[in-house]
């Protein structure tokens, strides 16, 4: 039997689209994502630090490298090839999710595609 895959939570999603662009620190990553998701998700630090734990036991970010900046460390992670197929993936069923439901509600109105 297939193993279905999870539908990604919208946090994850941003952390792994804040590191497309590139390795990032924590505090990056959580400007990158709220950007990118128009300020709807603000990654906690304490949250943050706990999923991007997860995400890199699961294959689909690593450190990039670590720096100590003003006597603290800093961690940088980099999206793996899972992790970019993962969050790709994730974005390929959204869009075509949203597909049905605009071309369902365009029918309803009478409004022609944009």
């Amino acid at each position: 039997m297939a193993r279905r895959q999870q539908v990604m939570t919208e946090p994850t999603y941003f952390t792994l689209a804040a590191l497309l662009d590139g390795p990032s620190h924590g505090y990056g990553i959580i400007k990158r994502a709220g950007e990118q998701s128009g300020g709807r998700v603000r990654l906690a630090v304490g949250t943050l630090y706990g999923a991007l734990d997860r995400l890199a036991s699961d294959g689909l970010i690593v450190v990039d490298r670590e720096e100590v900046v003003d006597g603290r460390p800093r961690r940088y992670f980099r999206i793996t090839q899972d992790g970019t197929r993962a969050v790709t993936q994730e974005a390929e069923r959204m869009q075509q999710a949203a597909q049905i439901v605009i071309a369902r509600g365009m029918r309803r109105t009478g409004a022609a595609p944009a």
